[in-house]
């Protein structure tokens, strides 16, 4: 990452977001060291002070993404009419054979993107097979630090494999693929564990605001004695603890017949939800769920985008912001949701709150999608000084240009933001005080070297993984009717008719 812009930088002129306001009024953002020390109207520049006229311009502060995957960003485009156990059935074959340098050149794709669409900070859960490795997450920091962005890595990491997590499913296969699924088996537990704990202790890129944390992936995927060994993992480094919860009715499902009880209550009950916990997607939550994180500290992070696009239903966003529960938004990985496109994800999020009801009442609203895409996003990462354009803040600044047509006319400022931009009137991005974006041109990475190298990954990838392509073919008609059958079985999300938070 560029390191933070010393002295002062003067913003002159801009519209500053404000989602209290119904249009962005006049403002001037003094910066000393990459940090915000004043905004008002009519500032004076310091002596010596790099002055920028944001006149024509909106500023708002960069959008954070809580959810996202590095390792998505070469697999992109691979599937349609996936489901999530159809896309984590691909895994092997979308993502396998890698090399260190894919793992790093993944990671840039999606940087690259995300800083371009206006984001300056994202939570990454990254995969490795079959474990992680301290050269791999190292890799994928490196390739954020490139682009500029802030990130919390975290190796994403279970002990079973979905064929022995989802009751059933290995029996229905035939034993010439039984065979096959099993060369799959993640490593032994205390084997990853070891791994994750070399990758935590030795972490470089502290400084870069690129931070760690651990992800179980999904609760039954994992055993209760790994869960709690991640959970003791991410204690002991005072890191963030992250895991899809919920995300697909087999997933809740499964849950009940596991454990007798939702995912949720199963891992509060192993003592994993708190302050630095983040539930993942969070669709099949009921109400106690949410206060069980609510009451924890806890985040979640919504992905309207995914959950359409692998059909796995709409998070009840209304009712988690009545409980009082902190919501981040997120894209997802880019080989499930396609892009890494923040304003979209807002413009999703909204859009899945209101076709739920027809009263409008209890849609959430623009101010709420824009504050979770900032400040509760921020918060699920664990950065306090991030999410807002106000002093002390660090200097992650976008610029939108008013004379794109997502602007013309300028109406209401949140609102267009959240329902009309799409990233194409992104002009500029300061992260630190420091621009990597200058006039929609990324500056800290070659997009068109990219480009080439990427295709000439997928080119060798394509070869090497056509084997995994053959067993995907031969287990996709199962689990395709497995999977779906299991969820055409009832599951009630217990909610309640009082609106006030209790």
């Amino acid at each position: 990452m560029a390191e933070t812009e010393p002295g002062f930088t003067l913003i002159r002129g801009a519209l500053l977001a404000d989602p209290a306001k119904r249009r962005a009024a006049p403002a001037d953002v003094l910066i000393e060291d990459g940090v915000i020390r004043e905004v008002g109207a009519g500032l004076a520049a310091p002596a010596g002070a790099t002055v920028v006229d944001g006149s024509g311009h909106i500023i708002m502060p960069g959008l954070i993404n809580s959810h996202m995957h590095g390792h998505g960003g070469l697999a992109r485009g691979q599937g349609d009419r996936w489901t999530l156990e159809l896309l984590l059935a691909a895994a092997p074959w979308i993502g396998g054979n890698r090399s260190l340098q894919d793992k790093k050149l993944t990671t840039q794709i999606c940087a690259a993107e995300m800083v371009l669409k206006g984001c300056t900070a994202a939570y990454d859960l990254y995969y490795e097979f079959p474990l992680p490795t301290a050269d791999g997450m190292d890799a994928a920091a490196e390739a954020y630090a490139e682009v500029g962005m802030r990130a919390v890595l975290a190796p994403m990491v279970a002990d079973r494999t979905m064929y022995e997590a989802i009751p059933g499913l290995h029996d229905a296969l035939p034993g010439t693929l039984q065979a096959a699924v099993a060369k799959l088996r993640l490593r032994p537990p205390e084997e990853t564990l070891t791994a994750i704990g070399t990758v935590l202790k030795n972490w470089r890129w502290a400084s870069k605001d690129i931070r760690t944390a651990v992800a179980p992936t999904i609760p039954h995927h994992c055993s209760d004695t790994f869960m709690c060994g991640c959970a003791k993992l991410a204690r002991d480094h005072g890191v963030g603890l992250h895991s899809h919860v919920g995300e697909s009715k087999v997933q809740a499902l499964v849950g009940i017949k596991r454990y007798g009880k939702t995912l949720t209550a199963h891992m509060g009950d192993l003592g994993l939800l708190g302050p630095e916990f983040t539930a993942a997607h969070a669709i099949w939550l009921d109400d106690d769920d949410m206060k069980r994180i609510r009451d924890a500290g806890g985040s979640l992070a919504h992905n309207a985008g995914s959950n359409m696009r692998l059909g796995n239903g709409l998070v009840r966003l209304r009712r988690a912001l009545d409980i009082g529960v902190n919501v981040g938004i997120g894209t997802d990985g880019a080989n499930c949701s396609d892009n890494q496109n923040m304003f979209e994800a807002m413009r999703y999020a909204s859009m899945a709150s209101k076709t739920q009801t027809p009263d409008p009442h209890h849609w959430a609203s623009v101010e709420e999608i824009y504050n979770a895409a900032t400040k509760g996003s921020a918060r699920a990462l664990g950065f306090k000084d991030i999410g807002a354009i106000a002093p002390g803040m660090k200097a992650d600044i976008v610029f939108l240009g008013l004379e794109t047509l997502n602007w013309i006319p300028h109406n209401w400022t949140v609102n267009q933001m959240v329902h009309a931009e799409d990233g194409t009137g992104v002009r500029h991005v300061m992260i630190g005080g420091r621009f990597v974006v200058r006039d929609g041109k990324l500056l800290t990475l070659d997009v068109a070297k990219l480009a080439r190298e990427a295709e000439a990954a997928r080119e060798r990838l394509e070869a090497l993984n056509a084997g995994m392509l053959d067993l995907y073919n031969k287990l996709e008609p199962i689990v395709a009717s497995f999977c779906p059958g299991m969820a055409a079985q009832p599951y009630h999300v217990r909610q309640y008719v009082c609106d006030a938070p209790n």
